[in-house]
């Protein structure tokens, strides 16, 4: 994106790194460990309870909770009577289990209404047909108990029975009522969006005061159809760039699966919503009389992340590490008192079976105001100035592609010289601006991002990381330095 004139740039970096600090010591005399308590829950949805800490709602009626982002603790772990969430489940939800002829939950999420209490949006579905139920339960306290006020929407009617449109229910057009996300838009108007394969992703308007639609049927449909496996919709509006970013899980969400997260924006809640490459997301559909086509549904959205490994080197710690599988069903945290932006999900990993953890990492915002995601997790980093001689160096270079592949992308080596040149695996030019964006040109790409200190998990070292987005081809590349910063 051109910019005009040096205060229209300015004004957009001041916007877009969310708090670029200046790095009064970037070295450590002593690094410190970083460590994490883990949790495994499926399709962490986050809310921050009145108490300060944040909370993750999942599937099974996992919840967890942490007033640090990296060590959690379980407040519940499946659906069970004898549970503080939801008292006597198998009673109370009675209506939910026997539609959906299922005896568990799916992805919940949990909002705070205006008067300081708090409304979870609930679903059920039967697993293999949209056979499917979305209702509300309310509490006044985020850990609950949550009481059921009762079914809002169902799918998978059959024959005899109008479905919410007061049609006869087609999977192929019609929602999977499953997976509802619900956010504030900037004129405090509630919006509920939802859906999962089978016709796409719908949106609909709440009443702000009581968390109750507002008006009867599905709503508006923003994308999908034909049972494209595109789930997971979550909407986090950022007040700075003023767009709405809808965030997408495309794929499958088992180890093999493919799961990648990927985003598109819109100036308005309820669309249309556009991918970095300009492309409607309405037109965002399988062919007709298809089913799980991926290869339509790959040529859309702006794909942030998907699996991926950095591959052990010599000399390094964490020979054993494992790489991620099937990243996705995320939610978004902005951090007010920080200005800082998270990004929250779950993952499998490699040759780890359907074993699945929480991860949480720090997310920006480039000069074209879209976000990237940290290559590794949130680890109590900032973002801070460097200098261009902290830059130069070996990086491990992973490049998400826009696939929707079981495969991880293995990290590639490459070198930012120290004449602006950047050589190995990929070749082109690199720079530094502005004390913490970098922006990478290649033949065929422009990458914009910023550079940030980070914590390795696996090599037990903390090292200068990049992360940045092609906006042309909706395409994201991250960088982790070789060396260790002692």
């Amino acid at each position: 994106m051109k910019r005009k004139s040096f205060m229209f740039m300015l004004a957009v970096v001041l916007i877009g790194l969310s708090g670029c600090q200046k790095n009064t010591k970037l070295k450590e005399e002593t690094p410190v460990e970083k460590k994490f308590d883990e949790v495994s829950v499926h399709d962490p949805s986050v809310i921050q309870g009145e108490d300060g800490a944040y909370y993750i709602f999942g599937s099974h009626l996992a919840v967890a909770k942490t007033t640090d982002l990296m060590n959690w603790n379980y407040v519940n772990q499946g659906v069970k009577n004898d549970n503080d969430v939801i008292p006597n489940v198998f009673s109370t939800m009675k209506e939910a289990f026997e539609w959906s002829h299922s005896n568990t939950f799916w992805a919940p999420d949990v909002v705070r209404l205006k008067d300081g209490s708090y409304r979870m949006y609930y679903c059920n579905c039967q697993g293999d047909a949209p056979v499917s139920c979305l209702g509300i339960a309310s509490s006044d306290s985020v850990e609950g108990p949550y009481t059921n006020q009762g079914l809002l929407l169902k799918s998978g009617m059959g024959a005899s029975e109008k479905d919410e449109d007061g049609n006869l229910y087609q999977a192929a057009s019609d929602p999977n009522t499953v997976d509802p996300a619900v956010f504030y838009d900037k004129d405090g108007k509630l919006w509920m969006i939802y859906g999962s394969y089978s016709g796409g992703i719908f949106i609909k308007e709440m009443d702000s005061e009581t968390g109750m639609p507002l008006e009867s049927g599905y709503g508006k449909k923003l994308l999908g159809g034909n049972h494209l496996r595109i789930e997971a919709p979550y909407v986090i509006y950022n007040e700075k760039t003023e767009y709405y970013y809808l965030f997408l899980s495309f794929g499958g969400l088992d180890s093999d699966g493919g799961y990648n997260i990927r985003v598109c924006r819109s100036k308005n809640p309820d669309g249309p919503y556009e991918d970095s490459m300009g492309q409607e997301m309405e037109d965002c559909k399988g062919p007709v009389g298809s089913a799980f086509s991926d290869s339509s549904a790959e040529l859309y959205g702006t794909k942030l992340m998907g699996g991926y490994k950095f591959l052990w080197k010599e000399g390094e710690e964490g020979k054993e590490r494992k790489g991620y599988l099937s990243p996705g069903h995320n939610s978004c945290l902005y951090q007010e008192e920080t200005g800082s932006y998270y990004i929250i999900y779950h993952t499998r990993f490699e040759n780890s079976g359907e074993e699945h953890q929480v991860r949480v990492h720090q997310m920006f915002f480039n000069q074209e105001d879209w976000p990237v995601i940290a290559p590794y997790r949130y680890a109590e980093e900032k973002l801070e100035a460097c200098t261009e001689k902290e830059i130069y160096g070996v990086y491990k270079f992973i490049n998400h592609g826009r696939d929707i592949s079981s495969e991880m992308k293995e990290s590639e080596e490459i070198v930012l010289e120290k004449n602006g040149k950047m050589t190995g695996a990929v070749e082109g030019t690199w720079e530094l601006s502005d004390d913490c964006h970098i922006t990478l040109e290649t033949e065929d790409a422009s990458y914009s991002g910023v550079v940030l200190k980070q914590w390795d998990e696996d090599g037990k070292k903390y090292v200068m990381t990049f992360t940045a987005l092609d906006s042309k081809s909706g395409t994201a590349v991250w960088g982790s330095g070789l060396a260790a910063i002692e």
